[in-house]
């Protein structure tokens, strides 16, 4: 019988190479698994996070392990590349950081053993990710166990397989669940015992066969129908000898049937279900990726809590726990590979291998619905020949492993809407950031009726849009501000304009959570990524996530917005409450102001702002409060400065009806002299010869999808954000010259809408 010891305890770890042949431990440190050693450096910013190749060690006593005839080493993350010894002797190397793969184990115990895994997370170009906005962390991140078992047991090596597959398919009322078993040894003659299960364990029905192959009809089936019943059920199966039970292998499975029209959008068991979510990334403060149980039920919970139908699970497999707990509360989920950012023509057998892996072993889940080819991988143009073929490929390999689910990509909005590239996969979704970098929120929902219209019969969705925000706050918010406020203001309207389509077939806010990023240096908070709508410690929820609670959730609540902006200078201040009760009346120390009703679930409020004043939200049986404050001079901890900025926008001098660096590039270049002053500096930040050839953006493709956004920033947030991605470099009094020049320049005239 198999059995699962976990191995997380007493390890030994150590960033220097070790002589394997006389392993000496002096001044290692004592770590227990899961672990990572970048959960400090890898989100402080700085782009400067330990890369390269660190040890792990650990001692195994035969005497102290169960009885078998078999061992094998579990390993169910290491990051991003790792190799395995028994003492000296080099037994595995695996690459790919988010897959479980295993190693036998049994030739090299002897009495006992100094089991080493080498894990190594330094850049190459032949693993994904490579270029990506997020950290790459290093570590064994996830469990590691030791599974003992019978010499004849099922598949544990070939892909880190589970050893059953289930494959559900409804035929009416009824559903097929067709079971297929993966023996290690194919050869070999045996027995097999299924046994099906209902939810709450009571058996179904069972069969006894040498068949590796099974059908179970299940008359009625209990239909897995997302977060309105996520019923699941249990296949298990046993291998035997005689009455003997070698080996057992058991996997919970949904019985449902779903499709995406390029009309009507997502559609589950029959009926329209509109897939709303947000993406999600396997890290926290503190911990790095390094995740435990209880952080994985948390992020459920709150994903749930906001009322969320689907998950894009990005950009990489993650750990099984969470596509149990996917599986468990109904999320429909999108599950990728790291095909990310930058085509690698030297990286297409990890993409093929990565991609094998992730269907192999999520196989069985019921919430994943769609496997993901590859995330803005066309950043430096859509028609690479390689690039295409790549794509075929992996397109061709999903719907050979699995012919039950669909493939989809995240486009970025500078791929055309008529790239071959779009139409390889079932399903597009396009990562838009109009409102955020550059281009305005209103540009949204025309682009996405524009795509319809032409590609009538492509699904199209929203893999990513999103803005940032800090604990910066302000009455007046613009875009690149990284307040609160515009974060909300933003999601506001990207909700009203996405949602509304029923056409779009899925839309992910990004993101759920804040993510490290040590790359960003931007924000006044370097490090990390805070387009999140709860803090990377999940102690925060921002005023968006309530916005999104408004439309998605039925639970009944009322939130007052703006609690962390209480010190405020204007006579009469907007407050803004969001709840899904069609009516809500606020109270200002005790008095009313009011009641507004709202069908979009935003209601805004002219509040008096006069000395101290408690306002309390009234919705149906729900309140919520919050305080605000009358000041004289605005309050300086409110307004956002970059840590590593060369000049900040409240530096810059901007007289009216003039243009300056706070200038959005459109109006500037809008001007024959502006133009040219923008192209100086353009020359002045790019970088140079051989660091030109290295940065991420060379070859970049300016294409006019791209130059709509870009047309969007202000100069200045232009400049600092090329510093922070390529490490651009314009001198401060290079800024402050050019801005007097501008400042002689009349901005160009706002049309009217």
């Amino acid at each position: 019988m198999r059995e699962i010891l976990s191995l997380n305890a007493g390890w030994l770890f150590s960033k220097q190479k070790p002589d394997l042949a006389a392993l000496d431990t002096t001044g290692w440190e004592a770590i227990d698994l899961p672990h990572t050693w970048n959960n400090v450096d890898g989100m402080d910013g700085g782009s400067d996070y330990h890369r390269g190749t660190c040890y792990y060690t650990k001692k195994l006593v035969k005497a102290e392990l169960p009885v078998a005839e078999r061992y094998y080493l579990e390993i169910n993350g290491a990051n991003s590349s790792a190799d395995v010894y028994a003492g000296d002797k080099h037994l595995a190397h695996h690459d790919g950081g988010y897959s479980t793969w295993r190693v036998e184990l049994t030739d090299v115990l002897g009495e006992e053993v100094e089991l080493t895994i080498a894990v190594d997370n330094a850049p190459n170009n032949t693993v994904y990710p490579q270029i990506a906005d997020f950290t790459f962390y290093g570590g064994l991140y996830r469990n590691v166990n030791l599974i003992a078992i019978s010499a004849q047991h099922f598949e544990l090596v070939k892909n880190g397989h589970p050893g059953i597959h289930v494959k559900p398919t409804m035929e009416g009322a009824d559903a097929r669940a067709r079971v297929q078993l993966f023996p290690a040894d194919e050869q070999a003659a045996h027995t097999y015992r299924y046994t099906l299960l209902a939810k709450d364990g009571t058996v179904i029905s069972t069969h006894t066969t040498d068949k590796t192959k099974v059908d179970f009809k299940i008359q009625n089936a209990h239909l897995w129908n997302g977060r309105k019943d996520p019923y699941l059920y249990t296949m298990k199966a046993e291998m035997l000898d005689g009455e003997t039970v070698l080996d057992t292998v058991s996997t919970r499975f949904g019985c449902r049937s779903f499709s995406v029209d390029p009309d009507r959008g997502f559609i589950l068991n029959g009926e329209e279900y509109p897939l709303r979510g947000v993406a999600r990334h396997q890290d926290r403060w503190g911990f790095g990726n390094a995740l435990l149980p209880e952080h994985h039920e948390e992020d459920v919970a709150l994903i749930c809590e906001m009322g969320a139908t689907t998950i894009r699970l990005a950009h990489y497999q993650h750990d099984q726990y969470f596509y149990d707990l996917c599986d468990e509360a109904g999320l429909v989920i999108w599950a990728e590979i790291p095909y990310i950012s930058q085509h690698m023509p030297t990286g297409r057998e990890n993409t093929i291998s990565q991609m094998t892996e992730l269907i192999t072993q999520n196989y069985n889940h019921a919430s994943i619905c769609m496997w993901g080819l590859s995330n803005e991988i066309t950043m430096k143009g859509a028609e690479d020949p390689d690039l295409i073929e790549n794509h075929k490929i992996l397109n061709d390999l999903v719907h050979k492993l699995d012919d039950s689910r669909l493939t989809t990509i995240a486009a970025l909005s500078n791929c055309p809407m008529t790239a071959s590239y779009i139409k390889i996969p079932d399903l597009v979704s396009y990562n838009h950031y109009f409102g955020w970098y550059g281009g305005e929120t209103d540009m949204n929902g025309p682009w996405f009726d524009k795509f319809h219209a032409t590609n009538p019969n492509i699904p199209i969705g929203v893999s990513e849009y999103g803005c940032e925000a800090l604990n910066w706050h302000t009455s007046e918010p613009v875009q690149g501000d990284y307040t609160e406020e515009y974060q909300a203001y933003y999601h506001e309207e990207l909700i009203k304009q996405l949602f509304t389509r029923k056409f779009i077939w899925a839309t992910h806010c990004w993101n759920m959570f804040d993510f490290g990023a040590d790359t960003r240096n931007e924000g006044g908070e370097n490090g990390q990524n805070h387009k999140g709508l709860i803090t990377i410690d999940r102690k925060y929820k921002k005023d968006a996530f309530y916005a999104y609670k408004a439309w998605l959730s039925d639970d009944p609540f009322v939130h007052i917005c703006g609690k962390r902006y209480v010190d405020r200078v204007e006579d009469v201040t907007k407050v803004t409450v969001y709840s899904n009760l069609p009516e809500v009346e606020l109270f200002a120390n005790g008095e009313s102001l009011g009641k507004v009703t709202a069908e979009d679930h935003f209601f805004y409020f002219n509040v008096p702002n006069t000395g101290e004043v408690t306002l309390k939200a009234v919705a149906g049986d729900c309140t919520d409060e919050s305080f605000i404050r009358k000041v004289e001079t605005f309050n300086e901890e409110y307004r956002m400065q970059e840590k590593g900025a060369i000049l900040n926008w409240f530096d810059i001098t901007s007289p009216e009806g003039k243009l300056s660096l706070n200038s959005k590039v459109s109006d500037v270049i809008a001007t024959f002299r502006g133009k040219l002053l923008f192209a100086g500096l353009v020359r002045k930040a790019l970088p140079k010869g051989k660091k030109a050839g290295d940065s991420p953006m060379a070859g970049f493709k300016v294409t006019p999808e791209l130059f709509d956004m870009v047309g969007g920033f202000t100069v200045i947030r232009l400049v600092n954000m090329m510093g922070g991605m390529v490490g651009a470099v314009v001198e401060k009094e290079d800024l402050l010259t050019m801005n007097k020049k501008l400042n002689r320049i009349n901005a160009p005239k706002e049309k009217k809408k």
